[in-house]
């Protein structure tokens, strides 16, 4: 099988087969299917049916309900993807439900029915499945966003320990010894100098504002792009002097010296590294879980939606199969074409053969036969029309 799988849920009547028996209508499937998908039953409870309103209505919340489990499934991958950079290998490794592989789970579907009692009504088995999605996006995107801020912090933390001299913590590099402290009048400032300009720095920082201190400035650094000077002012024209620096293109830096700064500021990086390691290690192990559970509560979505559809459409008693065909993107068309040449009958009028035998669409017959049953095409979620129960999607 070529590419990533995809998935189909199929519900079709027992009356598949001559003898209306389950066995022989999934066999009966499988071999519509043929070579184009692998197929297994799919379990689907019975659940307490309400009104025909309320069934429609019920319908079309599940479908948008999907749609929610598909893109917080999303949003979880993309978390994952985030965290782990992009690995792919790594990103699959996280992707499991309950510790197994997704197609592991499908194949052996079975209906929670500690969490969501089957013999609650439909809108309460819906509305605890919905607040169970919201609750997984809120938590794995608070951590996410948690996280975020630690590393943004960090990184921050992490530039000023090796960035270049205009950005980067001074608290290392300046001796307390130059500078001038508890003057009255004097103040020392630190101004960052490109190195191509450190001569007409030299010549022209006595002059661009008055009161500085002749001779006053010193080399305190050097990086590859810039030097570090400390020059000393009256303090009354502190504010006009950082100007004219700035108007040159030369950088003052604020800094004030705190005794045992410089161990402060490793102890601080210190606690970031170690919060941002451990917040990455509780957003994995949330994004894991979340993904995990996300995927579980699309499964019973789609399995609450195969049963809502499939009494819309096949009415009462209820008597059908599901059946999970797992194919790929080009078999699954091909699949799609067998299942609508066998099955166009349970279309009613709507469906017919042309004088090749190919299945057409009576238009104004489908519409008709659709707005007396309640449903939209295919199932409801406004793509393809189908005969049948149809829901194909994919895992990723």
């Amino acid at each position: 099988m070529s590419g990533p799988p995809k998935y189909v849920l199929v519900s079709l009547p027992t009356s598949i087969s001559p003898t209306n028996d389950k066995e022989e209508a999934i066999a009966a499937l499988k071999s519509t299917i043929s070579d184009n998908g692998i197929i297994v039953p799919f379990k689907v409870p019975e659940f307490k049916i309400g009104t025909l309103d309320a069934l429609v209505q019920q319908a079309d919340d599940l479908a948008k309900l999907e749609g929610a489990c598909q893109g917080v499934v999303g949003k979880v991958g993309d978390s994952l993807r985030s965290l782990l950079e992009g690995d792919e290998e790594k990103i699959a490794q996280q992707k499991t439900v309950n510790d197994k592989p997704a197609d592991h789970y499908l194949r052996t579907f079975n209906w929670n029915k500690v969490k969501y009692r089957a013999d609650k009504p439909l809108a309460e088995l819906i509305d605890s499945l919905q607040k169970e999605l919201a609750s997984i996006d809120n938590d794995v995107k608070a951590k996410l966003s948690q996280y975020n801020g630690v590393k943004t912090n960090l990184t921050a933390l992490q530039r000023k320990q090796t960035g270049n001299l205009a950005t980067k913590s001074l608290t290392p590099v300046v001796d307390p010894s130059i500078l001038i402290q508890d003057s009255e009048y004097l103040e020392t400032h630190l101004v960052v100098v490109p190195t191509n300009f450190k001569k007409d720095f030299l010549k022209s920082y006595e002059t661009i504002s008055p009161m500085v201190v002749p001779r006053s400035s010193v080399e305190v650094t050097h990086d590859e792009e810039f030097t570090l000077f400390a020059v000393t002012t009256f303090k009354k024209h502190s504010a006009d002097f950082q100007h004219k620096c700035r108007e040159m293109k030369w950088t003052p830096r604020d800094y004030k010296y705190v005794e045992g700064g410089k161990e402060e500021e490793r102890k601080e990086v210190e606690r970031v590294n170690k919060d941002e390691r451990k917040i990455w290690g509780e957003a994995l192990r949330l994004g894991r879980t979340g993904w995990s559970e996300a995927v579980m509560i699309w499964i019973h979505v789609l399995t609450l939606r195969v049963f809502v559809e499939t009494v819309l459409r096949y009415g009462l008693p209820l008597d059908f199969v599901c059946g999970l065909i797992k194919t790929d993107t080009k078999k699954s068309k091909k699949a799609k074409l067998s299942l609508d040449s066998t099955y166009s009958y349970l279309g009613g009028n709507a469906f017919g053969r042309d004088n090749k035998g190919r299945v057409t669409k009576d238009d104004s017959a489908l519409s008709s036969e659709m707005a007396a049953a309640g449903v939209g095409s295919h199932g409801g979620e406004g793509g393809e029309y189908t005969a049948y129960v149809y829901y194909e999607f994919e895992i990723i």
